[in-house]
């Protein structure tokens, strides 16, 4: 159990290395539910919660895609799935 906690705060501490030099840049993020954002990643806390400014979000809607924009988001953490450093998000 030990090494697996050694390599958990390893784990833990890249990620947050890696998203912090995002920071200023565009990240493609994929939530859990039907959704995929891109923005400009202003911030994030140790609970990886997000801010972004300059946000498209891409929803799957019974009715085809819906494209909305925002100026700026706070972003759950929990909801995220995958994270895309410089991504320009899902194909239209």
């Amino acid at each position: 159990i030990k090494q697996s906690l050694v390599s958990f705060r390893l784990f833990l501490f890249l990620f947050t290395e890696l998203v912090d030099k995002c920071i200023g840049s565009r990240i493609h993020i994929v939530m859990k539910s039907d959704k995929e954002i891109v923005g400009t990643l202003l911030g994030f806390d140790d609970f990886v919660n997000m801010v972004l400014e300059d946000v498209t979000e891409f929803e799957i809607t019974p009715e085809g895609r819906r494209i909305t924009k925002l100026d700026q988001i706070l972003l759950n953490g929990n909801n995220i799935t995958m994270l895309v450093p410089g991504g320009e998000g899902p194909e239209v």
